[in-house]
């Protein structure tokens, strides 16, 4: 019986011996007190290394699978495996409202999906081509010789004290005073803003943010079973007079806004409309959360300090940071700046939770952050992104006709069509391999029929104006 084994160059050998008869004596086809083959025979039956068959059956006997009898050979154990009667569940009728709108609320799952050969507008994630690998590289060393096994065993939930320490300097530079604040390490924006909400609000709460806005965040707040407000965006960002009367008619627990680079629509909020953004929610006692969403990418304009900066020693801003759309998504490193005792708070629900973020990886990218990678990183990719945002923009104008094009750089431009349904053109534009982001998805109220998103950052200048043609194409045969 052990002809039919297939190894694997790529995988250890030893490993795979293992599991086949491990396999064959759970399922019963070697049973108890059954001789195996001895190690010199199976080594010349399978043409590989008799050590590698003795290291196999040690591990076997460590598993309680086999015995060895001195002079004698391999033996299988008796390995007791009583099988019943077959039990199926439906799982279906047991899954609870939770699970459900969390499935209808996937749009990996819902929307139609990317397939070899075609052009992708769909992703914003960053260019890995662009990655520092090299340097990570040193930084993993580094930090494996610096800490050891330490590293490996747990962390502790707040975070890496290192990169928190790091992240409080970061933000310091931002202009933001941390004074009676401090930091806590997140997967990402998206438990960031899951924590936020599951300490500051209670079903039935109602949130007011922009309209459009960041999908995740959207999908967050409605399986929290908070009431959304959205508030209708303008050229320049948020309309504060309809944000004012919202304010003024109802009350709200908190708001959440994306000031820079704004998702979908890519608009950077000006330093006038933040301030008065910021005393109008000072004025109804409104906390803001604010999603740092790829600020560092800033570079058509002078700096622009986040929200978080604006108050001061105060602590009514949340600030929600991640890397993710820049640098290393994979490594899923996000923080929120707040105040202490909040953090405290968060800190508790996180342990709850996960225990931790990856404290490996934690300490790795801390450690490049530290070595001054980072700066000399987005110094290249401000550069590349904003020549590829460039371009975008130009072959927009020039091919996608009778629409509105919004964004003032970052990674990705929105489009408003005039009258035209953006799921009919997607659908059209599928058929001859193009695919995007349909706006509808960022809208709060249903709205954003006649809108889409364009992520660039990964599609070559070639095939943006490749695409950007076949959508312009398929908008004249719409009209």
């Amino acid at each position: 019986m052990f002809f039919d084994i297939k190894l694997d160059k790529k995988r250890p050998v030893y490993i795979q011996l293992k599991d086949y008869i491990k396999n064959m004596i759970l399922r019963g086809m070697l049973t108890a007190g059954e001789k195996l083959p001895s190690t010199r025979e199976l080594a010349l039956m399978l043409k590989i290394s008799r050590n590698t068959i003795i290291y196999t059956y040690d591990f076997l006997q460590d598993e309680g699978l086999i015995y060895i009898k001195r002079g004698r050979g391999a033996f299988v154990s008796d390995v007791k495996v009583d099988f019943q009667k077959k039990w199926d569940i439906n799982w279906d009728e047991r899954i609870n409202n939770y699970a459900r709108e969390a499935e209808k609320l996937d749009i990996i799952k819902s929307e139609i999906k990317w397939e070899k050969g075609m052009i992708s507008f769909k992703s914003i994630a960053p260019d890995d081509k662009l990655f520092d690998v090299e340097n990570f590289k040193k930084s993993f060393l580094n930090c494996i010789s610096r800490e050891g096994g330490k590293i490996l065993n747990y962390g502790y939930a707040q975070g890496y004290k290192p990169l928190i320490e790091y992240l409080l300097k970061y933000m310091g530079n931002k202009g933001v005073d941390t004074s009676g604040k401090d930091i806590l390490i997140t997967n990402g924006f998206t438990e960031g803003f899951d924590l936020i909400l599951s300490c500051l609000t209670n079903e039935g709460d109602k949130v007011i943010c922009e309209n459009p806005t960041h999908n995740t965040a959207i999908k967050i707040m409605r399986l929290h079973k908070l009431n959304i407000t959205g508030i209708d965006m303008e050229s320049t960002g948020i309309n504060l007079n309809d944000l004012s009367q919202k304010l003024d008619r109802d009350k709200f627990k908190l708001s959440y806004f994306i000031p820079s680079y704004h998702n979908p629509t890519g608009i950077v909020m000006s330093p006038k409309k933040r301030t008065e953004l910021y005393n109008i929610l000072r004025k109804h006692n409104v906390p803001i959360v604010e999603d740092g969403f790829n600020e560092e990418l800033r570079y058509l304009s002078d700096h622009v300090s986040p929200i978080a900066a604006l108050s001061g020693s105060g602590n009514s801003v949340l600030y929600i940071g991640s890397f993710s759309k820049i640098l290393f998504p994979g490594l899923r490193i996000g923080w929120i700046l707040a105040d202490k005792n909040l953090i405290g708070y968060l800190e508790s629900a996180k342990r709850s939770r996960n225990i931790h973020t990856s404290f490996l990886d934690q300490a790795v990218f801390c450690d490049y952050l530290r070595e001054g990678n980072f700066e000399k990183y987005i110094k290249k990719a401000r550069k590349f992104y904003k020549d590829k945002y460039e371009v975008a923009i130009k072959l927009a104008e020039k091919y996608i006709i009778r629409s509105r094009i919004y964004g003032e750089g970052g990674l990705h431009i929105f489009v408003k069509l005039d009258n035209i349904n953006s799921r009919k053109l997607l659908e059209n534009c599928c058929s001859r391999g193009v695919i995007f982001t349909p706006g509808d998805i960022f809208y709060t109220d249903g709205g954003g029929k006649d809108t889409f998103r364009l992520g660039f950052p990964r599609v070559s200048n070639e095939d943006i104006e490749k695409g950007f043609k076949i959508i312009g194409e398929e908008i004249k045969k719409l009209y």
